[in-house]
């Protein structure tokens, strides 16, 4: 294998519309998982919003990884031991929650198997739970019913609207959190210092790799450092314009098993 870690964004990279990975994609991965890679799943999603992919692809059977939360956490998924972890600050949730309040945005976090929030008819809401497969309880009150020490909050709304609040976010709590768009309409709201890159290094570091055993596959906002990161960083054809320019190949879309593609090419014909 010319690559030994296989890092993948799952939404709009790994999976299709449908949020599914292809019979043709699936194989390409199982291959390269028998022939000694690690399949490293970086997502903005909960862990258990993660799940079900990561045991479609069988990861717990050939030592692979789930990185959740944008690499907020990390989980060996066959010990299933959390290796790392990170929590917002306690001081900057209410902050948050006054701000989505006074602008009528939907504010989200997870409890368990359950998105919460108080807004669970929010279209872009609807789309998370989609998205995760994950139920949606509604409360009367954000603050009082997140789990302890959380490590993202999920803040959502029209495109136009949600640069102008990942701004003005930025510059209240910027000091203390990051605050960034995953797709246009999520802005996701995480521990400072927390993405993908930072959290890819530090799981290399402890399976003996370096960042030129990686090949990374992304197409949103919150994947540019780890395309940056890897040693061959692949951006999908249906990746946002600033992620296309940042990487060094850009393969087929998510529609076409753009991933599959892109693994043949790099993984084992750089072997012939």
């Amino acid at each position: 294998m010319a690559y030994r870690a296989i890092a993948l964004d799952l939404d709009g990279t790994l999976t299709n519309h449908d949020k599914e990975v292809t019979p043709i994609t699936r194989q390409a991965l199982m291959r390269a998982q028998k022939d000694g890679a690690h399949i490293i799943l970086a997502s903005g999603r909960p862990t258990y919003g993660i799940a079900p992919i990561a045991d479609h692809l069988e990861i717990d059977k050939y030592n692979g990884y789930v990185l959740s939360y944008n690499g907020g956490k990390i989980v060996n998924w066959q010990t299933k031991e959390e290796l790392y972890s990170n929590n917002l600050p306690n001081n900057v949730i209410p902050i948050l929650y006054n701000y989505a309040k006074e602008k009528g945005y939907a504010l989200l976090g997870y409890a368990d198997k359950e998105i919460i929030t108080e807004m669970p008819d929010d279209k872009y809401v609807k789309e998370e739970s989609r998205i995760n497969k994950m139920e949606i309880r509604k409360v009367d009150n954000l603050l009082e019913s997140l789990e302890s020490n959380p490590t993202k909050l999920l803040m959502t709304g029209d495109a136009s609207l949600m640069i102008k609040a990942e701004e003005e976010l930025a510059e209240i709590v910027g000091n203390r959190m990051d605050v960034f768009r995953s797709a246009p309409f999520f802005i996701e709201l995480v521990p400072k210092g927390i993405d993908k890159a930072q959290s890819l290094n530090r799981l290399l570091e402890l399976i003996g790799l370096s960042t030129n055993d990686m090949i990374a596959f992304g197409d949103g906002y919150n994947d540019l450092s780890m395309l940056k990161l890897a040693g061959v960083g692949v951006a999908m054809a249906n990746a946002v314009p600033e992620v296309r320019a940042e990487a060094d190949f850009i393969t087929k879309s998510n529609e076409e098993d753009g991933v599959a593609f892109a693994i043949e090419k790099f993984c084992y014909e750089a072997d012939m």
